[in-house]
């Protein structure tokens, strides 16, 4: 293990290679350029669009917010630092950095689960989300968030565990090394409370509102075996049950990813064999930690047909995001084009205005299938999932009536000529 010398008391410098630092300074400029820039697009497309202002795309930018305000906060003292191979900016310094890598680092991750059992809400509880849901509740959660996350920040300041430069002494977090019982108390807590249970909870969540799509989407399909017309929206479906899925299983793994090694430093140091950890084994967890404010943009934001039209609107330079939007709506288009010409092959002329209210029906029914790919609750068109299904249903019904009805008179209209004849 690399010899540690103590100096000033409160600064301690390693001694490591140079290359390891210009090495970390370069990944840590990457990241800080990615997520300071990946997070001001959504921002800014989120003021440009006042379609995207939705009340769950509230929560969408509110974690865009975070996101900025972490990479923003700690990229550049950590490049700097990295430079100078060690703490250059002293202990006040360093416990307002690492407050506020706390601070936006743990506001990011509880704003993932506020995401999740928002849209757990409004996907498998449809009349319990029209009560609960509204914008002022949305608020009053995302201040939760925030407050939530400041008494985790705050308590390091107040007595309860430290602030410490870590690793390389370039970063600074809360004093997981030494082993007190203010330090190992905090140490367990906070990965509890901020890692393990939210995780626990998010990955419950997407397995419902997977499981809750996919039973819709049996429902339709056994549906669409007794009536063709609804063949489209079964395509629907099928896209939005596979869409959540990658979704879900990007947001979990991702959140997995970025921050289990840095808690499983943590638990090591907590067991009591901070001994083995070198200070590229605190090193490497805290930036691969940092790096997560980097991927929420990509997997919330950009993926949003309406974030990408925006964003290609308003920079040329990004034209092609709205690419695979045009792509989508063109063979929606010659879907629904196919679907009418074959439906309008099949009845007589006398049932033309029927079939166009039909036709609509399932334009309409379509639209709602796809806001419902996009975000579960959009304010205007968007229904939740339970009622579109049944929509569906009665509207299908409804219309295979009136169909039935328009060509059995129709047909009979001979006879009675016939008979008046």
């Amino acid at each position: 293990m690399d010899k540690v010398d103590k100096d000033r008391g409160f600064y301690r410098q390693v001694d490591v290679q140079d290359h390891a630092h210009y090495i970390v300074a370069f990944f840590v400029l990457v990241i800080g350029a990615v997520g300071v820039t990946g997070n001001a697009l959504v921002m800014y497309a989120f003021f440009c669009n006042k379609k995207l202002r939705t009340r769950p795309n509230y929560f969408i930018m509110n974690l865009a917010i975070s996101d900025f305000l972490m990479a923003i906060t700690q990229s550049p003292i950590f490049f700097v630092n990295s430079l100078y191979k060690g703490w250059i900016f002293g202990e006040t310094g360093c416990k307002m950095y690492a407050f506020c890598g706390a601070l936006f680092g743990i506001s990011s991750m509880i704003n993932l689960l506020a995401i999740s059992v928002d849209r757990y809400i409004v996907i498998t509880k449809p009349l319990q989300a029209i009560q609960w849901s509204s914008k002022k509740r949305t608020v009053f959660i995302i201040v939760l968030v925030w407050l939530y996350s400041l008494a985790w920040s705050l308590a390091p300041l107040l007595g309860w565990s430290s602030y410490i430069p870590e690793g390389l002494m370039t970063s600074c977090t809360w004093d997981y090394v030494t082993a007190t019982p203010a330090n190992k108390s905090y140490t367990l807590m906070l990965c509890c409370f901020v890692f393990f249970i939210p995780l626990a909870i998010i990955s419950y969540c997407y397995l419902c509102m997977f499981l809750a799509i996919r039973h819709a989407s049996r429902d339709i399909e056994k549906l669409g075996s007794q009536v063709r017309k609804t063949t489209l929206m079964q395509q629907q479906s099928i896209k939005t049950e596979w869409k959540l899925a990658k979704i879900a299983f990007v947001v979990i793994i991702v959140f997995v990813l970025s921050w289990s090694p840095y808690a499983c430093v943590t638990l090591i140091a907590w067991a009591g064999y901070a001994a083995i950890l070198n200070p590229y084994s605190k090193a490497v967890p805290a930036v691969i930690a940092k790096a997560s404010a980097i991927y929420n943009p990509f997997i919330y934001a950009i993926i949003h047909s309406k974030y990408r039209d925006t964003l290609a609107e308003k920079f040329p330079c990004l034209y092609f995001l709205s690419q695979s939007q045009k792509r989508s709506q063109m063979s929606v288009s010659q879907s629904e084009s196919s679907f009418r010409e074959s439906v309008l092959s099949r009845q007589s002329s006398g049932s033309k205005t029927k079939f166009q209210r039909v036709s609509s029906m399932s334009t309409t029914d379509t639209q709602v299938w796809s806001d419902v790919e996009l975000d579960p609750v959009d304010k205007g068109h968007c229904v939740p999932l339970s009622f579109s299904l049944c929509s569906v249903t009665e509207k299908v019904q409804t219309s295979t009536k009136q169909t039935d009805r328009g060509q059995h008179e129709t047909l009979s209209l001979p006879s009675h000529t016939t008979r008046a004849l």
